[in-house]
């Protein structure tokens, strides 16, 4: 009976691995997008001194855009029309 148990278990949790690895693979390329927008702001804010609101919005923006949607979201702070501080 323990041996059953245990068995059980073993499969769920192989399975919930598995579904966190492709939930994982999946978010991969906006988890990597964003980081590399939110890299593109910082660096602007550090060598220019334009510093941009990081809100939800912007940062899916950037996160779906990348390096695009960081450009998008520096031109709407920069113009006073989003995301200004």
């Amino acid at each position: 009976m323990t041996a059953g148990l245990e068995i059980a278990a073993l499969v769920a949790v192989l399975v919930a691995v598995l579904i966190a690895a492709v939930i994982v693979r999946a978010l991969a390329p906006f988890i990597v997008n964003a980081v590399v927008g939110l890299l593109a702001i910082l660096l602007v804010d550090v060598l220019v001194g334009f510093t941009v609101a990081i809100t939800p919005v912007s940062l899916a923006i950037v996160a779906l855009g990348g390096l695009p949607g960081a450009v998008v979201v520096l031109a709407l702070a920069y113009f006073d029309v989003a995301f200004a501080v």
